[in-house]
């Protein structure tokens, strides 16, 4: 069957069940329902029956279609075609266990607040999700993709003696405003605690989140790889730390490749094993594969140089 079909199909599917299941039991069913729910699997907020039901079909809905929007590039490549996959049945898995839970957690209840859900009943909705994703992925993720390029890789010629460094730097601006947001964040905790009108208790509490976003932040909106004599180092952040150091020996060969976020699973540090991708901005990457058959992507500009000069260092070093 037509991949697209066998999307379109599961996603139909899946709106069915939201709005049929409680529609059919709206009978049995208080309103409002509980729809939130606190320790102990006691109810903490409700919604109304309607309301329920509308924000049931479209979260579900606006995920299928931004999915099948994406799909053609999504599904490029293997590894891309598995996380599609697995994220496309997973979770719709997981939006069909979260409405059969709160359904039966509210069935016959008198109102909403006698209702009650089971932890292990989330446990199973979440494993359910994940099992159906792997799943689902592993069994759509199709043919290995060719294991060359579609043209040969990019050789620089050096003379005798010649000794080259390349350097390629590539800067997300969006991930750039999330440190600068979250520090921010800390200076105005900061002055509202020094002025009083925050609590130590809740300063402390919302510090740690605040610090580790503004580190993250820094970390991963810029990378940065240079390309020497024995070794390529690609550095992350704009202090270049952490780094990852990938001698020349390992390397088997380099090519510019362009990629886009849709078709690695979004943006980030992204892949499965054998394939990885430091995606900061789709378009123009510099591919490495190594020895063992494994790939590293990264986003950089002016890869197609660097590639050449990976190809020419690790062609001098196996010259006689």
């Amino acid at each position: 069957m037509n991949p697209r079909i066998t999307a379109v199909i599961w996603g139909l599917l899946v709106i069915a069940a939201q709005l049929a299941l409680p529609l059919a039991l709206r009978d049995r069913l208080p309103d409002p329902l509980a729809t939130r729910w606190g320790l102990g699997g006691l109810p903490s907020r409700s919604t109304s029956l309607t309301t329920y039901i509308v924000v049931a079909f479209l979260l579900w809905a606006v995920l299928w279609l931004v999915a099948l929007a994406a799909s053609e590039r999504a599904t490029a490549r293997r590894p891309s075609r598995t996380v599609w996959w697995g994220g496309l049945f997973g979770l719709g898995a997981l939006a069909l266990g979260a409405n059969v839970t709160t359904v039966l957690a509210n069935l016959d209840a008198p109102d909403w607040t006698a209702a009650r859900l089971p932890g292990w009943q989330v446990l199973a909705v979440i494993a359910a999700g994940f099992g159906v994703a792997v799943l689902a992925g592993y069994l759509r993720r199709g043919a290995p993709d060719g294991d060359l390029p579609h043209r040969s890789p990019p050789v620089l010629r050096l003379r005798a003696g010649q000794r080259s460094v390349w350097v390629g730097h590539a800067v997300n601006r969006w991930l750039a405003l999330l440190p600068a947001a979250a520090l921010a964040a800390v200076l105005v905790l900061g002055l509202l605690y020094a002025t009083g009108l925050v609590a130590g208790g809740t300063a402390t509490s919302v510090l740690p989140g605040l610090v580790l976003v503004l580190a993250a932040g820094v970390l991963t909106s810029s990378v940065s790889v240079q390309v020497g004599d024995s070794r390529v180092v690609v550095q992350f952040g704009p202090l270049g730390w952490p780094a990852r150091r990938i001698p020349l020996s390992r390397i088997e060969s380099a090519w510019s490749e362009t990629r886009h976020p849709a078709e690695v699973g979004g943006w980030g540090i992204r892949g499965l094993p054998g394939s990885s991708t430091i995606m900061l901005r789709g378009g123009e990457c510099l591919v490495i594969r190594d020895r063992s058959g494994g790939r590293l992507a990264i986003s950089i500009d002016d890869a197609e140089r660097g590639a050449s000069l990976i190809n020419a260092l690790i062609a001098e070093r196996v010259e006689p």
